[in-house]
C-alpha cells in the first residue's frame, strides 16, 4: 500500500519542449524533502497538453532519475477506456510502481461505466491503481458505493479524493474498508482527510514546500496528531495562494521563483496575473522559500 507524501510532480518545458534537466531538479527537491512517492502526468503534469509520446517519455525520465528510491506511481487516466489501458500498460512495461488514473471526462459516464472503465485497466494490467475522483474536473463524481465496489476489484487499491467535501471522504472510507486507500487530493482538507483514516496527501503544493507535506504526512501516521495539526494551519497561506488560479499555474510559477524550472506552460494555460504574481513572491517570501 504507498502511503505518505505522494507529490504529483509538475513537467517543466523549455522552448515549447519538455526539459529533463528541469524534470531532474523538481524530482530531486521533492526527494530531498522526504517525500515518499512521484506521480508524473497527473493533472498538476499538464498531462492534458502532452502528446503521447511526451507522456511516455516523461514516465520514462521520472523512473529513471528516481532509481527505485521512492515509487513512482504513473498517472495514466484517460476519457478513452483503450487509451487509458494503452498508457498503464506502457507505465507498467517502463517499470512504474503504480497508475493513477482520472475518472473519464467529458463523456459523464454513468457509475456503472465508471465502474467497467477502471475494472477494464484493472484486468489489463499487474500494476495497482489509484482512482482520481475529481468532479470539479471531470464533470461526474464516483459514488462512495461505486467506490465500495471497486474496493472489491483486484488491482484497485486506492482513490485520491479531490471532491473537496469531507463528509464524502467519510463515506468512502466508511463504504470502501480500511485496506481501500483514500488519498488526500484537497490541500485545504489535508489535515482533515489524514485525521478521518486517510493513508496520504497527493498534494500539488508538495510541489513547493515537499519537507512540510512529508512532515505532516509522517506525523499523522506515527499518531502525532498535534504536529500533523500544526503543520497544517501552518502552511494554510501559502496553500491559498498557490491555488488563487488554475492548478499548477501558481504552482509551476512558485518552483521557477525556486529556480528549479521555467514557469513556461502550454496553453491554454497563461502566466499568472501581475497582481497574483506579487501575492505568489510574498508569501513564498514569508514562509523563507525564497529570499
Amino acid at each position: 500500500m504507498f502511503a505518505g507524501s505522494l507529490v504529483p510532480i509538475i513537467t517543466p518545458f523549455k522552448q515549447g519542449k519538455v526539459d529533463r534537466d528541469g524534470l531532474e531538479r523538481v524530482i530531486e527537491h521533492v526527494l530531498a524533502g522526504g517525500s515518499d512517492g512521484l506521480i508524473p502526468c497527473g493533472t498538476t503534469g499538464e498531462s492534458a497538453t502532452l502528446s503521447h509520446e511526451e507522456h511516455e517519455e516523461v514516465i520514462r525520465w521520472t523512473i529513471e532519475i528516481a532509481r527505485k528510491r521512492v515509487p513512482v506511481i504513473a498517472g495514466t487516466g484517460s476519457n478513452s477506456t483503450a487509451e487509458a489501458i494503452r498508457l498503464t500498460q506502457s507505465a507498467e512495461k517502463a517499470g512504474a510502481a503504480g497508475a493513477l488514473l482520472i475518472s473519464p471526462y467529458y463523456n459523464k459516464p454513468t457509475q456503472e461505466g465508471i465502474f467497467q472503465h477502471y475494472k477494464a485497466v484493472a484486468e489489463a494490467t499487474r500494476l495497482p491503481i489509484l482512482v482520481y475522483n475529481i468532479p470539479g474536473r471531470t464533470g461526474s463524481k464516483i459514488e462512495p458505493a461505486t467506490l465500495a465496489r471497486m474496493a472489491k476489484v483486484p488491482r484497485i487499491v486506492g482513490v485520491k479524493e479531490a471532491t473537496g467535501a469531507i463528509e464524502t471522504t467519510i463515506e468512502i472510507i466508511a463504504a470502501a474498508g480500511s485496506e481501500f486507500g483514500v488519498y488526500s487530493g484537497e490541500d485545504t482538507l489535508n489535515f482533515p482527510i489524514l485525521a478521518a483514516g486517510g493513508k496520504g496527501l497527493i498534494s500539488a503544493v508538495a510541489n513547493v514546500a515537499p519537507k512540510a507535506l512529508a512532515d505532516m504526512a509522517h506525523a499523522a501516521a506515527a499518531g502525532r496528531w498535534e504536529d500533523a495539526r500544526r503543520i497544517h494551519f501552518e502552511l494554510l497561506e501559502l496553500v491559498k495562494v498557490l491555488f488563487v488560479e488554475t492548478n499548477p499555474i501558481p504552482v509551476k510559477t512558485a518552483c521557477a521563483l525556486l529556480g528549479l524550472c521555467s514557469a513556461e506552460m502550454r496553453l491554454p494555460l497563461t502566466p499568472m496575473s501581475e497582481g497574483n504574481l506579487a501575492k505568489l513572491k510574498q508569501v513564498l517570501a514569508d514562509y523563507k522559500l525564497v529570499r
